[in-house]
């Protein structure tokens, strides 16, 4: 027999073979990875714009004190918390020094020191940001710079300049609320 004529058994045999065979209608099974979820493209971009606004724009000299003392309450802060927070009776567990930060770099140094002091539940930390005397005539930059930006925090109950020892006009005393959840 020749390679043709096997080749010519074997389809015959093949056809006989499946002659009563039907398609199967399967459901059709998508092998694609599921999208990822949706992001607020948007609502990121206006964030990121806003940080660029307070980042790059000179203090507000309205929204300062007029002294060289911060001092800012949250509604709802007892005035008697205030007074207990600007003598020092409330001992900071953690501080941090922004000193030859620029505005950038200190935002990112607060906010990452803030959300650390959240994660471990503390209650009065110490900012010092120094009295801004390396600025020239400027005035000191960072000092506005921190006043806006721990108003601008969720956490941030309440904060004033430190005692003199403690760094004085130079550094903030910080009230943190606490965060909800576990005790």
């Amino acid at each position: 027999m020749s390679r043709d004529a096997d080749n010519a058994d074997d389809g015959a045999l093949f056809r006989d073979a499946v002659a009563d065979a039907r398609p199967l209608r399967a459901a059709r099974v998508d092998l694609r990875p599921p999208p990822p979820p949706p992001r607020p493209v948007q609502a990121e971009r206006d964030r990121a714009e806003v940080l660029e606004a307070l980042l790059d724009l000179p203090p507000d000299p309205a929204a300062m004190e007029t002294g060289e003392e911060l001092i800012y309450q949250r509604a709802g802060v007892q005035r008697r918390v205030m007074q207990r927070l600007r003598r020092g009776h409330y001992l900071p567990a953690a501080h941090l020094d922004l000193h030859g930060l620029t505005r950038r770099q200190a935002y990112a140094e607060v906010v990452h020191f803030l959300a650390d002091c959240r994660r471990r539940r503390l209650s009065c930390v110490r900012i010092v940001h120094g009295k801004g005397r390396g600025s020239n005539h400027r005035g000191p930059v960072l000092k506005g710079a921190v006043d806006q930006w721990l108003r601008l925090r969720d956490e941030v109950l309440a904060f004033a300049s430190a005692p003199p020892g403690d760094g004085g006009t130079g550094a903030v005393y910080v009230l943190l609320r606490k965060p909800k959840g576990r005790s």
